[in-house]
């Protein structure tokens, strides 16, 4: 039995594991071009916008098509094709501007999703919680699909003007078959 035990309040957003994984920075040399999604199509666009810092053709129909922008594994499966998966990072409700120094200091590349109003304790009667939003964060560089690149769609991260969202969950785009993938 643990008696002195006590909770670690400062576990950092990807932890530095010594058992021979990969670590990264695993995507610096990703050429991202941005793209601005056409209506409710975040999920789908994002990953469309990292496929093709890939090299690939891909719209974000093409992943309409395998996901479901409600669970993240079909996201991570999604990717595949294009040599990445999904990890996710140690993340709790706290707003994006706790995280995102830690974030730009891993120099690579993740996705950050968050609240777009602060989240309800019950979902409403339709079952929706809340609107959310996701954002590709590519080094120090946040690409925001639903604006123009030109108005705050490509923006260096401290800078970005949703900081003060709460967090929904943060991914690190790690190579395929990773042993944190989900």
């Amino acid at each position: 039995m643990i008696t002195n035990w006590k909770p670690n309040p400062t576990a950092p957003l990807w932890y530095q594991e010594t058992r021979g994984e990969p670590q990264g920075p695993f995507f610096q040399t990703l050429n991202v071009e941005h793209v601005k999604q056409k209506g409710p199509s975040c999920v789908a666009t994002t990953l469309s916008l990292i496929a093709n810092a890939r090299g690939a053709t891909t719209t974000p129909e093409d992943f309409k098509a395998v996901t479901n922008s409600q669970a993240p594994h079909t996201w991570s499966q999604a990717l595949k094709p294009y040599g990445m998966q999904l990890a996710y990072c140690n993340t709790d409700l706290r707003r994006l501007e706790y995280f995102i120094e830690e974030l730009v200091e891993e120099d690579d590349l993740f996705l950050l999703s968050f609240y777009s109003h602060d989240p309800p304790s019950d979902p409403q009667p339709s079952g929706k919680l809340v609107t959310a939003h996701i954002v590709t964060l590519h080094r120090d560089t946040v690409y925001d699909t639903a604006k123009d690149a030109d108005a705050g769609g490509v923006v260096k991260a401290v800078d970005y003007a949703r900081l003060e969202r709460q967090t929904k969950r943060i991914f690190r785009v790690v190579p395929l078959y990773h042993p944190r993938c989900i």
